[in-house]
């Protein structure tokens, strides 16, 4: 929800579109089925649609100094049509020309330039720089409702309106006189039939330009600004403006001096507005990554879409069902419905960052593990905090998990100390500290007996406990930092990985290695979890891919390409349906769980 003008509606008032990280993603309104458009190598940074319906354009930001692409894909068959790169570090901006003759693409801050793209031909026709060596840079593209040879650009201090010379292949600005007024834009939107078009400011007010004599003839409001500025607009075909602000409000102006008449606050900067068809309807994006849709009579908002807009950290499915499973980011921890991909409950504790989370067996209770030392439970039904243990680790809690009867507590924390508590009906107190690790613990796993259990720590040692008597079993070393240790289901052996990107097979018995397979290419390996027959096991990390194993053969069988960001955690589901993941762009996805037979 952070790109501008990144939620758009498609021209058959059937389809939203949005970038997540390196994907278009494309959502059916009704049916909400998703496809998702790969080609891009880099995150998203602009997306749009032609007025026809017929294509979609995405650019993304890349190193610097390198080419950032822009994609030229069809809609309909959802597949890739070109590649056009001459921008470098980043598209800023994408606008189609009325009738998809043209593409005009606006280069970021370190290139500066905007360049004309025919089509058809799917070639560039003319560049030049975007704004005058006195004025900012350019940050908005737009073009003209009616004819194809003309287009605005705007940003800090500048609007100019451009026309294309195709015969000489040229392109020529004029710049637009504003006055007194010294504006940074964020948006622009051209009337219907060309004459004028009005520009949302930094400053949270909105500005008319007359597109002829190219002078400013209204602005407003005067007296009462937007707060936090203007950073989304929608003109609509009776003239009437709806404005989107970086305090959340969206608001309906009239006149010329863009009086508000309605606003409803919604939560997050708004970033996006777009209308279904006609304007009867529309919707609105927020960077909390969260989607509205406002009736225009009524201007009322609902709630169609949300999801973490932070890294999300964990993620847990309740014992034996595949329905549910709940997932936790900074600020919260969220409660999903598989079948349906719709959040269910959403507990808030503003400001700290929730590690880890576990179902209790029963089912009464989801623990969790946070950044300020404290372990909350709460009700998985209604969210209600049910206990707090304060002060439980020193440098926050880092991993938790739970015996099989509910009654003890296993908590890691970030200065590598262990806790048992002990949990009454309404008691809790600590059972045990066990301090062998000398860093923060990662992940624990207990075995089925509630006897024993594992813990993996960034300090490159895996530790087997006695829970029982309290005392060190066996220690694993290894020269890496560990992420994720999972035990076999028959429990006598243990897969490990971590940063040195091996996945290592382990004697429970004693701790001796068992064996040891290269986890990925690139980048740490994060996650993993192990099928309830023991047969396969998932593996997911910073090289943004999952991976299904074959656990007696110890290779890859399938790969899943999708993620944008590093993988935190994936699990597979009870009985085997799917396999969710989760990762630091914030985002959560659903696998099917490949048929093996």
């Amino acid at each position: 929800g952070h790109i501008p003008c990144g939620l758009i509606c498609h021209p058959d008032k059937e389809h939203v579109l949005y970038p997540l990280g390196c994907t278009v993603v494309i959502q059916d309104l009704d049916s909400k089925k998703q496809t998702f458009l790969h080609g891009h190598t880099n995150n998203v940074s602009c997306v749009v649609v032609s007025r026809n319906g017929v294509y979609v354009a995405s650019g993304q930001v890349t190193f610097m100094g390198f080419k950032a692409d822009i994609i030229l894909w069809d809609f309909q068959r959802k597949e890739l049509l070109a590649r056009l790169s001459l921008h470098k570090g980043k598209i800023e901006g994408l606008a189609f020309s009325p009738n998809s003759l043209y593409l005009v693409s606006l280069g970021g801050q370190d290139d500066g330039s905007v360049v004309v793209w025919h089509v058809g031909k799917r070639e560039a026709v003319c560049g030049s720089p975007a704004s005058a060596r006195s004025a900012g840079s350019a940050t908005v593209v737009v073009c003209s409702s009616c004819r194809d040879e003309m287009f605005v650009t705007a940003g800090n201090g500048t609007i100019r309106v451009w026309e294309l010379d195709l015969a000489n292949r040229k392109i020529r600005p004029t710049e637009c006189q504003t006055g007194q007024l010294r504006r940074v834009i964020t948006g622009v939107k051209m009337a219907d039939d060309d004459n004028y078009f009005c520009v949302g400011t930094s400053s949270g007010d909105v500005l008319k330009v007359n597109t002829n004599n190219k002078l400013m003839t209204d602005y407003g409001p005067q007296k009462e600004k937007f707060s936090s500025g203007v950073t989304a607009l929608l003109l609509l075909k009776t003239g009437d403006l709806i404005v989107g602000t970086g305090g959340g409000i969206v608001a309906l102006c009239k006149g010329s001096n863009y009086k508000v008449m309605k606003k409803i606050q919604v939560q997050g900067a708004v970033t996006s507005l777009t209308c279904r068809g006609q304007g009867h309807q529309f919707f609105v994006g927020t960077n909390e990554c969260q989607i509205y849709r406002i009736n225009y009579a009524a201007f009322k908002e609902e709630l169609i879409a949300a999801c973490h807009n932070e890294a999300v950290q964990d993620i847990v499915f309740p014992l034996g069902t595949s329905d549910l499973f709940a997932t936790c980011s900074k600020n919260d921890i969220r409660v999903w419905h598989t079948p349906e991909n719709r959040e269910l409950l959403r507990i808030v504790i503003p400001n700290v960052t929730c590690h880890a989370i576990e179902f209790m067996r029963d089912g009464k209770s989801i623990i969790s593990a946070w950044n300020d030392g404290k372990i909350r439970a709460f009700t998985p039904e209604t969210g209600r905090l049910m206990y707090v243990i304060n002060h439980a680790h020193s440098l926050g809690v880092t991993a938790i998990a739970a015996t099989s009867d509910c009654k003890w507590i296993v908590s890691g924390g970030g200065e590598g100390q262990m806790r048992v508590w002990e949990i009454g009906e309404r008691t809790h107190k600590l059972g045990e500290v066990l301090k062998e690790h000398v860093s923060a613990v990662s992940c624990i796993k207990i075995k089925k007996n509630d006897r024993e259990c594992v813990t993996a720590s960034l300090d490159g040692t895996c530790i087997i406990w006695d829970i029982v008597r309290f005392t060190r079993k066996q220690m694993i070393l290894a020269n890496t930092l560990f992420k994720c240790v999972c035990y076999h289901p028959e429990e006598y052996q243990l897969i490990t990985s971590g940063t040195d990107r091996r996945i290592g097979y382990w004697e429970v018995f004693d701790g001796s290695a068992i064996r040891e397979v290269e986890g990925s290419v690139s980048g740490s390996v994060n996650g993993m979890d192990i099928t309830s027959d023991g047969a396969y096991f998932v593996t997911g990390g910073d090289d943004h891919l999952v991976k299904l194993w074959d656990y007696n053969e110890g290779a890859v069988t399938h790969v899943g390409v999708g993620h944008s960001g590093n993988i935190t955690r994936l699990k597979i589901c009870p009985g085997n349906k799917y396999i969710v993941s989760v990762s630091a762009d914030g985002a959560i996805l659903l696998w099917k769980y490949p048929d093996l037979h």
